[in-house]
């Protein structure tokens, strides 16, 4: 009975990033046990990015104590989003649950959420429709949620919840690394995952320690927006990008050119002062290397696309 049980797969699978959060560990491995451990077979998957403080004895000890707690420790801190990564490719429930160790998401939630994912949704993300965060936090967080909301056309509040479900095959066709743990819906969405819905949840204040927030955060968030947007539009068509400004670019260089050309052979007057020569030349010259950079990234995504395959739905 207890061999068949263990080749039968986990319900959950709990994927917490931990930076410096020794203090809030124990006690929110005991909040998830409460929540879940008599509704679902779960395992928690503690990742350790670089601590500096005890984070990673506490999780070898709670790993010691109870064997459904894994640990993973970096070397040094690589961010957020490679945690989750690492998290992701050690999974083995039907489920994925992503949380922040700093006790300010609730494993009661977890619940609901999993009774969404079981209803057809494949990613449901945390609204913590009430912060308890200062004010320094909370009107950068909600521009940048507005900003990725009409970027992203997913209808959700709070891309920054770190309180997140998922279905497995959800997470087993994406790659999170940099300061892609906010776009993971698009991620999915870029995948075909596109039954995404939110649930707002309670969001508790910081117990122990200090927030690890900070301004630049959302300076490399937008930067990635901006990287996820272009490549999700045009990795697979580079000439259409490229292609189309540099060849906007040669019609308004030859058309400046040509303009020039009939000053100096029809009219006769000099043209070696004139900047709107030099501005000509440049588009022309811009237009043919923009045009250039979109036919060779053709030419390179061609060979990828040839080993690519399609991720298949269903078959009937």
């Amino acid at each position: 009975m207890e061999e068949n049980q263990s080749n039968m797969q986990l319900d959950v699978s709990i994927v917490i990033p931990v930076y410096n959060e020794e203090e809030s560990l124990p006690e929110l491995e005991n909040e998830i046990a409460k929540a879940i451990g008599d509704i679902f077979s779960y395992e928690i998957i503690f990742v350790d990015d670089g601590s500096s403080d005890t984070s990673w004895a506490v999780i070898q000890a709670l790993s010691k104590e109870k064997k459904h707690i894994y640990g993973v420790s970096f070397s040094h801190n690589y961010g957020k989003s490679m945690a989750l990564q690492a998290g992701f490719e050690r999974v083995s429930g039907r489920y994925v649950v992503t949380m922040d160790s700093d006790l300010q998401d609730d494993p009661n939630e977890i619940p609901e959420m999993i009774q969404l994912l079981k209803d057809g949704y494949d990613l449901v993300s945390g609204w913590k429709k009430e912060r308890h965060d200062p004010i320094s936090k909370t009107i950068p967080s909600k521009f940048f949620n507005f900003v990725t909301r009409k970027v992203a056309g997913i209808d959700l509040h709070d891309f920054n919840c770190g309180l997140k479900a998922y279905r497995a095959e959800v997470i087993e066709n994406i790659y999170v690394y940099g300061e892609l743990h906010r776009y993971i819906p698009m991620l999915a969405k870029k995948e075909g995952f596109t039954r995404i819905t939110e649930k707002v949840v309670k969001h508790h204040p910081r117990k122990y320690g200090k927030t690890k927030f900070g301004l630049s955060r959302f300076m490399n968030g937008f930067l990635d927006l901006v990287t996820i947007s272009f490549v999700q539009k045009y990795l697979q068509r580079p000439m259409h990008f490229f292609g189309t400004i540099g060849v906007l670019f040669i019609l308004i260089g030859s058309g400046i050119n040509l303009y020039i050309a009939y000053i100096k052979l029809v009219l006769g007057q000099g043209i070696g002062d004139r900047p709107l020569l030099f501005l000509g030349i440049l588009l022309l010259v811009l237009g043919v290397q923009l045009f250039s950079t979109g036919l060779l990234g053709e030419m390179i995504n061609k060979n990828n696309i040839e080993t690519q395959k399609p991720r298949i739905r269903e078959e009937v």
